[in-house]
């Protein structure tokens, strides 16, 4: 397996930097810059199979491509419904990206590709709410629960890594975007008003450090995750309700979950369900609400402790990489099978 695409940046997206999948990009651009690259990425673009990340002109269209020109099955996967990330600006900031048709990846393009998701030869989706829009085979984020397995990280080591002391932690990991509620979950653990907690926000960057009680650290590599998450007291994932959340389940609920580290969430598309029975799940947009159940995790290592196996459970036996392959693996030979001359 390898990664081939555009790439828009000077370099790969950090958390990916440091992975052992070999990765190979094309600078990208606007348009028309970026049809005059389309040859160069479909000769890098080789293998028996392509699986396309995302339903975007530089992956799924560049798949479309390929398979006409290649004869190449095509798989896609839609793990996040890529046009809610457009309309949540209301109809004037709508109006205004449909018209930018410069950017490979703008919303006139972006709208082509989801009505051009049929043409795919096989649809893996990673929510119940993109199951029901474009049907395919649910295949949620999962992990590799033998490597991420509790006791293989040192929490200690974790804890003078983000410079906690002996403060309790709670956690929150990725990139800090509004809708994923990260001013939420700082408003709720000022809420609490315990000097013995410290909010650690994992590479969210470090200008969301703010006074003693936030520790805030830049972009790490994806396999550093488990190295800071073993450290972690409560796992906070606090998304909001908008047409950018309505589709997705955030990946760090399974990093969580995958180290029996209790999680605290929101009840937005299907994380209720992901977490039932094995974390705590409270309203979007609420931080008191945030706050007590924090609260409560915190005062009840018991509960923390239950929660935390319960979930490492779930995971192994729905959100693993065993569970993943069942899936997946039978899907991938039907696509082969059928797109072979």
């Amino acid at each position: 397996m390898e990664v081939v695409g555009p790439r828009f940046g000077p370099d790969v997206w950090k958390p990916a930097q440091a992975g052992l999948i070999p990765q190979r990009s094309v600078p990208g651009a606007r348009y028309p810059v970026f049809a005059a690259r389309l040859p160069a990425l479909l000769r890098a673009i080789g293998g028996d199979l392509v699986y396309a990340s995302k339903p975007r002109p530089t992956s799924f269209g560049l798949g479309l491509l390929k398979r006409l020109v290649a004869r190449r099955p095509l798989l896609l996967d839609i793990d996040d419904w890529e046009l809610g990330f457009f309309y949540r600006s209301g109809a004037w900031g709508r109006l205004g990206r449909s018209l930018n048709l410069a950017n490979p990846n703008g919303l006139p393009w972006t709208w082509l590709m989801e009505r051009l998701v049929p043409l795919a030869s096989g649809l893996t989706v990673a929510s119940r709410f993109l199951e029901a829009r474009f049907g395919g085979t649910l295949l949620p984020h999962v992990r590799d629960t033998e490597l991420w397995a509790p006791g293989r990280f040192d929490a200690a080591a974790g804890r003078a890594a983000l410079g906690a002391g002996n403060r309790r932690i709670v956690m929150f990991l990725g990139t800090a975007r509004a809708y994923k509620g990260v001013e939420d979950l700082v408003a709720a653990v000022r809420l609490l008003g315990r000097a013995d907690v410290v909010l650690a926000l994992v590479g969210a960057g470090r200008r969301w450090a703010q006074g003693s009680e936030v520790i805030a650290t830049d972009p790490i590599p994806f396999d550093d995750v488990p190295r800071y998450l073993a450290a972690a007291d409560v796992v906070a994932v606090p998304q909001r309700a908008t047409s950018d959340t309505v589709g997705q389940v955030p990946a760090k609920i399974f990093d969580a979950l995958a180290l029996a580290r209790p999680v605290v969430s929101t009840r937005v598309s299907m994380i209720p369900e992901v977490l039932d029975g094995c974390g705590l799940v409270v309203p979007p947009g609420d931080p008191p609400a945030l706050a007590a159940a924090i609260g409560r995790l915190l005062d009840d290592p018991a509960l923390a402790r239950e929660l935390g196996a319960r979930g490492r459970v779930r995971c192994e036996a729905l959100y693993s990489f065993a569970a993943a392959r069942a899936r997946l693996f039978p899907l991938v030979e039907r696509v082969a099978a059928a797109g072979r001359p």
